[in-house]
């Protein structure tokens, strides 16, 4: 074994210049033609010419095959151990760029490694996946949500839409039913907490929502636990509208009683408002592909209302938590900036203007654009950091984790650079929000 993590490189990586993310400046508004088609291909160079390669260069595992993730601001590994959620959501990333940014080989062949790791080591004899693995794929930890499944799902089928591999197309199907029993079918998951509160997440509707929309791009509408993708897309959209939406407080909740009634206890009232902003553009995206004006008005009310919750207006950014009444949230990183909210953030302001033709979604994408490449970018060795204080300012330098690695920011520069590639000039879309 290469115990590589303590060769840790003595200076920074050699470049021709800034790397795109650090070079970007404040920018001009997107419902500006010349600046619009700047900033489509600022999204797409800082892709392919400093993430993407980031991850290629450091964090593929040529010996037993996945990815790492846990790597320190220079690419020098910090711990072997392997997120099995992210040999999932790594393998859906390269795959994805494969299939729509010009097929480059190098980026099939780490898609299909991660796939490749998770078949043979992700799920244990129950079906059900582990959460963290040694370098070798030996079972570390399972945790009780099933989110590791969901991404598996969408890694299975972006790889087999790529490569035309019918076992890859199976497995995508039978993991992702793996993930709906897990989150829907009574007694099945272990319930979190004792029974005298009970209450239900919003969290496994959204995933649900965004895994049944890629296993569509991919594979077709096809029945999963019979029903059509379509149609679990709408079922979680409903329940979300239903239960979760609160227009009397102007607020998305993350946890609700079963009922759909507020839990007013610390945590029914903790609100995460990058969490809701990316549930807000997973239902713009739906709406956009089915010409559903109704789910248009339903993505903005989220997105204007999570953003006037969450958005920072002394030093900027977006505050990890708040609370719905106004009280001081329990947890201490309330105010803390994270990579992944602003990303959801950048990707949910666009895409509602790309739609609405709002000039205030042009102004905020301006906005948390600016702020996010600002603050997060690494102008020595690439990449973002994802972790900073409340002033901007870089909390630990690490590049990722379990948690962090080639997912939301990398989604983010694809996502948006087809989308402002694509968006005619002016007003976007017959489909309007109402104000």
């Amino acid at each position: 074994m290469n115990d590589r993590w303590h060769e840790r490189p003595p200076g920074g990586i050699a470049r021709e210049g800034p790397t795109p993310s650090s070079g970007s400046g404040p920018v001009g508004l997107i419902d500006d033609p010349v600046e619009r088609s700047r900033l489509a291909a600022f999204y797409r160079d800082t892709l392919v010419r400093d993430v993407l390669p980031f991850w290629l260069r450091h964090g593929m595992d040529s010996e037993h095959g996945g990815i790492f993730t846990c790597l320190d601001r220079d690419g020098s590994l910090m711990d072997s151990d392997k997120s099995v959620w992210f040999q999932g959501r790594a393998g859906w990333m390269f795959a994805t760029a494969h299939r729509t940014l010009g097929g480059d080989p190098a980026w099939l062949e780490a898609a299909r490694s991660c796939v490749g790791f998770s078949r043979r080591h992700g799920h244990s004899p129950g079906g059900k996946m582990w959460f963290l693995v040694d370098r070798q794929g030996r079972p570390l930890r399972m945790r009780r949500y099933v989110f590791s499944e969901a991404f598996a799902a969408i890694a299975y089928a972006a790889v087999s839409s790529a490569t035309g591999d019918p076992e890859l197309r199976g497995a995508a199907v039978e993991t992702f039913e793996t993930y709906l029993r897990h989150n829907f079918e009574p007694g099945l998951m272990p319930p979190k907490d004792e029974p005298t509160r009970p209450s239900k997440g919003i969290a496994g509707l959204m995933i649900g929502i965004v895994t049944a929309q890629e296993l569509r791009e991919n594979l077709g509408d096809l029945k999963v636990a019979g029903r059509g993708l379509d149609d679990w897309i709408e079922g979680f959209i409903q329940e979300i509208e239903r239960d979760f939406l609160k227009p009397d407080l102007r607020a998305l909740l993350e946890v609700v009683a079963p009922d759909g009634s507020v839990i007013e206890h610390q945590d029914g009232r903790t609100l995460n408002p990058g969490h809701a902003i990316e549930c807000a553009w997973f239902i713009l995206h739906e709406a956009r592909l089915r010409n559903r004006p109704d789910w248009v008005d339903l993505g903005v009310r989220i997105l204007d209302w999570m953003w006037e919750r969450g958005w920072d207006d002394g030093p900027g950014g977006l505050r990890y938590f708040t609370d719905l009444r106004g009280w001081p949230v329990q947890e201490y990183w309330h105010d803390m900036k994270f990579w992944w909210p602003h990303c959801e953030a950048i990707i949910a302001t666009a895409l509602a203007w790309v739609m609405t033709g709002e000039p205030r979604f042009a102004l905020r994408h301006r906005q948390v654009h600016d702020w996010s490449f600002r603050h997060f970018p690494d102008p020595v060795h690439g990449e973002w950091f994802g972790y900073l204080h409340r002033d901007g300012s870089v909390s630990q330098p690490a590049k990722g984790n379990r948690f962090k690695g080639p997912f939301h920011l990398p989604r983010m520069l694809w996502y948006c650079g087809r989308l402002l590639e694509s968006a005619p000039v002016g007003p976007t879309s017959s489909i309007r929000a109402s104000s």
